[in-house]
């Protein structure tokens, strides 16, 4: 009972310096608070495998570093799927347009589910045609059809989107 009592002084104290140190650093305040939650996820876990560990402010904000670290890694794993979707999806004509992670995320987003799942595993997974098939339990020949249609149905909807923007745009 004690030790949980001061994990939650712990908590009410540290609390402004990790979240702080997060918000300003983070894209938005909800990345933030998933990242303070993890960081303080991590703590709980700490003590629970040895008790007598000296967790303080300190130790969580290079707990949160790291977390924040993991975050960006991970985004820029993200971005580069998203890039490589984006160069081999987008029509020729906008071939030197740049990747615009929200734009990606928004027609992804619009696609039948079966397209969006298709497409997500195969770029943004990174598996091969025929892990895709094994994990859509089809066969190759009709994951390759799928995909084919998903990105038909990605250029098409992509193009559905910027005349939208384009619209909004001149009004």
């Amino acid at each position: 009972m004690a030790q949980e009592v001061d994990l939650l002084e712990l908590y009410d104290r540290a609390l402004p310096h990790v979240f702080g140190y997060l918000a300003r650093r983070c894209d938005s305040t909800a990345t933030a608070e998933d990242l303070t939650a993890d960081t303080f996820m991590v703590a709980v876990a700490a003590l629970r495998a040895d008790a007598t560990r000296p967790i303080d402010i300190g130790w969580l904000i290079g707990t949160a570093r790291h977390k924040l670290i993991d975050h960006w890694r991970r985004g820029g794993r993200h971005r580069d799927a998203l890039a490589e979707l984006w160069d081999d999806l987008v029509q020729p004509d906008h071939a030197d347009t740049p990747i615009e992670v929200a734009t990606a995320h928004e027609v992804l987003d619009r696609l039948a589910p079966i397209h969006r799942i298709v497409l997500t595993l195969r770029y943004l997974d990174g598996l091969s045609v025929g892990e895709v098939a094994v994990a859509m339990g089809r066969s190759v020949h009709a994951t390759e059809s799928l995909l084919t249609r998903a990105k038909t149905a990605f250029r098409h909807t992509h193009a559905d989107h910027q005349r939208t923007q384009e619209d909004e745009e001149a009004r």
